[in-house]
């Protein structure tokens, strides 16, 4: 269901007419520019007896459209209540039991993960989600956060509006995952010979800006400087290489006063990069293929109850007015196979899926989408 409605009252009343059931979770997904009350809906629906998880970001999808503002709303059922870790930007946060949840499944079921999308310890944080997780489970979800790239909360909760933190629902499907992104190799390879969690600070033992904006201006034929970074950087993300599969994509945002190229989500010591380069129809076609995988995997697709889209934000930044052919595409081979499915999920700050439906990772300007049956 999408709600354009700044009033949190109407937004509630539109919610409690969904014949909610105990097993039912509600899943937010709101869009930044709106100006509704976010802590008097979190208010009400704590007052109604809800349970519901969200999270703020740039934009939301339904059916084949971006909307600026408003709300999806999803009704999900949950095997258990969401679980709220706070703290992430420290090393000491406490990890809940899964065991006695876990213990009781008689199936793989679906974690549904919306984490602070500016956080320096993504990668970190979803290593340890999956060593006590494991393979259970099938993860899917993304990056909340602003497309100002100001770290501020970003995430609904019943205990409020949280930064530096993750709410992650164990929900009662299994899930076919498509992931793919279509940005191709253009330079490279190249060592980041120092980095600390999100920031990379030499590439070949260099400062990463010069050696970076020397290969980029080569392309481009262009400038690049701190001012102009973003703009011309949403085309050039890093590619980390791997074996039988698209490399996985981190997005650099910003230049810091040292030459360092802040990410979204970590880069690893002596990781092997690529400089990587993006077409429009590439990413279209990237779009699609997502899609057919994940409803080639499955003879259950007459049982697909959702369909979740999870979107970098900076893959509609860098289309521009093609994004629009993106959703177009996702939303027609959904209805083709599911005509009362409607895709809904969201611009994100970085991406999260089992890789290969096995390892859990955190990608940047890719595209998930995941079939919930």
């Amino acid at each position: 269901m999408y709600v354009q409605s700044e009033n949190p009252v109407e937004i509630t009343e539109a919610i409690l007419k969904m014949d909610i059931r105990p097993k039912d979770l509600i899943v937010l997904l709101v869009a930044e520019s709106d100006n509704l009350n976010l802590q008097a809906l979190i208010d009400r629906l704590n007052e109604a007896g809800v349970s519901f998880i969200g999270g703020i970001f740039p934009g939301v999808i339904h059916n084949s459209t971006l909307h600026k503002v408003g709300v999806v709303v999803k009704k999900l059922q949950s095997v258990s209540a969401p679980v709220i870790i706070q703290g992430l930007n420290t090393s000491d946060y406490r990890w809940p039991d899964f065991t006695p949840t876990l213990s009781g499944l008689e199936k793989k079921v679906t974690a549904w993960i919306m984490i602070d999308g500016l956080m320096p310890n993504i990668a970190s944080f979803l290593s340890g989600l999956y060593d006590r997780l494991g393979d259970r489970v099938n993860f899917i979800g993304g990056g909340a956060g602003s497309l100002t790239l100001e770290q501020k909360p970003c995430l609904l909760t019943p205990n409020g509006l949280l930064q530096d933190a993750a709410v992650i629902a164990l929900l009662d499907y299994d899930t076919h995952l498509g992931v793919k992104h279509g940005w191709k190799r253009l330079a490279g390879p190249i060592v980041a010979t120092r980095t600390s969690h999100n920031i990379i600070y030499e590439l070949n033992w260099e400062e990463a800006f010069t050696v970076y904006k020397n290969y980029v201006e080569k392309d481009c034929d262009c400038k690049m400087s701190p001012a102009n970074f973003f703009e011309i950087s949403k085309c050039y993300p890093f590619g980390i290489s791997k074996s039988n599969a698209e490399e996985v994509v981190r997005d650099p945002i910003s230049v810091n006063s040292d030459g360092g190229l802040v990410c979204v989500g970590e880069v690893p010591e002596n990781t092997v990069l690529n400089i990587m380069k993006g077409i429009p129809e590439n990413l279209i076609a990237a779009a699609a293929e997502a899609v057919e995988e994940t409803l080639n995997q499955s003879a259950h697709n007459d049982y697909v109850r959702h369909t979740m889209v999870v979107d970098c934000v900076s893959r509609a930044l860098f289309l521009e007015d093609r994004h629009e052919e993106e959703l177009e595409q996702i939303s027609r081979r959904i209805k083709a196979v599911r005509p009362e499915v409607s895709p809904q999920g969201m611009l994100s700050l970085g991406e999260i899926s089992s890789y290969g439906e096995g390892y859990l990772e955190f990608f940047n300007k890719t595209i998930v989408i995941g079939s919930l049956y």
